[in-house]
């Protein structure tokens, strides 16, 4: 990514003239410095889709989103929109000034995060909430309580993820959980660095006790190195006892690394192969390519960047044979070009069954419905992302050879691997931002898109953290 300012804008434009390029749609974003919504571009050049928008003030801005521009048009999938039911707020000044949610956004709420607290017992170099700086007080459990019953008025049992801050300082999180579980939300997670899972084994106990159902586990690799490098110091050990503590109280386990070029981005096969592992307790990974939010003196450039099909590529290279390109798809609730994901049966033998296919070149480019992608998303995540009790006997009957090992395991031993490449003030498409379906609740109760609510312009102003 470049970034000029309207001292240098002819250098580009002379840049951009060396070199055809093809402007592929249209769309709005983001000033990086002011957060003033502009007028974009979506510019093919080469092999890479770039962002492409002009700030009166500060100038042109251009950033790498896709690389791998022949699977750029194949990847999008059109919707037919689900507008929120009974939005909280209305349109006055536009996306993505009016979240709350306003009649405008296009998908409904998959998975709503709960921020429970500021607090957290890390100080990560890499961090979305910037976590631990000056926290105010944690909500109490009446406001929690308030929450989750604007989530059943809204928009009904949701999935929902419990986040921070580092959610497990609270001595009351089993009570936050159960309370949860109480009001009817059948699937809850807890998004932890794991240090107090890896403390304390009989704390996973208490969680599930409550009612927890799985554990969106920070891991960024499996070397101390790596770990130390995003996290501030070593705590590879504290992972693994976290995972085998949640194995043993029957805890879903999600493994989430942030890649960062050049730190993580050659670790993506042994991270894979680390989780299988520990599977079927490890139920898949979910890779998460580095945004940039906060303070950010020099911008960011383009090799600090991943975009889904870097990941998409560093699976299939790194899993040697493990993994398929063509087991690799679109998300049918967010926005295709947000993510991806492949969904497997782990085999007596290591092998990866796929049961995901990518379509794109076969499907007619027919619209989906943006509805039917939520439902059926959220009805993904809440049977598969937990672990499970006792295992399905097997057929009794006769025997179809490995058919028969694949029906079985299926019902014991999927496993899928996704990632999700969230956008900042650089990236930021808002025909995106609209149909995003993971939304977090602000402390005054609205539902705020997860990108729109930790967007910052480059000096670190938030449009929504803090803010209320």
């Amino acid at each position: 990514m470049t970034q000029l300012t309207l001292t240098n804008p002819l250098r580009l434009r002379a840049s951009a003239l060396k070199t055809s390029e093809t402007i592929l749609s249209t769309t709005e974003s983001v000033c990086p410095e002011c957060l003033a919504v502009l007028p974009a571009e979506r510019v093919r050049r080469g092999d890479v889709v770039y962002l492409r928008k002009t700030c009166p003030e500060h100038g042109l801005f251009e950033t790498a989103v896709w690389r791998g521009a022949e699977s750029y048009a194949g990847w999008a999938r059109p919707k037919i929109p689900a507008y929120p039911e009974r939005p909280e707020t209305a349109v006055t000044h536009g996306c993505p000034y009016d979240c709350g949610l306003c009649p405008d956004h296009r998908q409904q709420t998959c998975t709503a995060l709960l921020e429970i607290t500021q607090r957290c017992n890390l100080r990560c170099p890499v961090c979305f909430a910037d976590a631990a700086h000056q926290p105010p007080p944690d909500p109490d459990l009446a406001t929690i309580e308030g929450w989750y019953r604007m989530l059943l008025a809204s928009n009904g049992p949701c999935n929902v993820q419990l986040s921070g801050g580092e959610p497990t300082v609270r001595r009351d999180l089993p009570d936050i959980i159960r309370l949860g579980r109480e009001l009817g939300f059948d699937f809850i997670q807890v998004n932890t660095n794991g240090l107090r899972l890896a403390e304390d084994p009989a704390y996973a106990a208490t969680l599930r006790a409550a009612g927890l159902s799985s554990v969106f586990l920070q891991f960024d690799g499996t070397e101390e190195e790596i770990i130390a490098a995003l996290r501030g110091r070593p705590l590879l050990s504290q992972k693994i006892a976290a995972i085998e503590n949640c194995a043993a109280n029957d805890i879903g386990v999600i493994l989430v690394p942030v890649l960062k070029p050049g730190v993580n981005d050659q670790n993506v096969g042994d991270i894979i192969r680390f989780a299988l592992r520990y599977a079927p307790a490890v139920r898949g990974v979910h890779f998460q390519p580095i945004s940039y939010f906060g303070r950010y003196p020099i911008a960011p450039t383009d090799a600090d960047r991943l975009t889904i099909p870097d990941v998409m590529a560093a699976v299939v290279a790194q899993s040697v044979g493990l993994v398929r390109a063509d087991a690799l798809a679109p998300g049918g609730c967010e926005n295709a070009l947000c993510s991806f994901h492949g969904n497997f049966v782990l085999m007596p033998d290591g092998r990866l069954i796929p049961w995901s296919k990518n379509e794109a070149q076969s499907c007619g480019c027919q619209p989906a419905s943006a509805a039917d992608g939520a439902a059926k998303a959220r009805a993904f995540v809440a049977t598969n992302w937990i672990a499970l009790g006792d295992v399905v006997p097997a057929h009794s009957g006769p025997s179809l050879g490995e058919w028969d090992v694949l029906l079985q395991r299926a019902k014991t031993h999927t496993f899928f691997i996704s990632g999700m490449a969230f956008q900042d003030a650089w990236t930021l498409d808002l025909e995106r931002l609209r149909d995003c379906c993971i939304h977090t609740v602000s402390p005054d109760g609205r539902l705020i898109p997860f990108c729109a609510y930790n967007l910052t312009d480059r000096n670190g102003r938030a449009l929504y953290r803090g803010q209320n």
